[in-house]
């Protein structure tokens, strides 16, 4: 995949397992409040195309999507 369009996070399905931030940091964090993801960025840099795709994935409740 050449090129990663725009990530969508719902805080309402996210159980807050924190996956996505141990493994990219640069564009996830963890609402302090509840502990639902927060995205940093919605766009990510073609070189972490790899490891977005992987994240999304593995979402253990599908809150992460990519946008087209």
């Amino acid at each position: 995949m050449g090129h990663v369009v725009r990530v969508r996070a719902n805080r309402e399905v996210c159980i807050g397992s924190g996956l996505c931030v141990l493994r990219l940091p640069e564009l996830f964090d963890q609402s302090d409040d509840d502990g639902t993801v927060v995205l940093r960025r919605a766009d990510p840099d073609p070189g972490e195309a790899t490891a977005v795709i992987e994240v999304v994935g593995n979402c253990p409740s599908g809150a992460l999507r990519f946008d087209s």
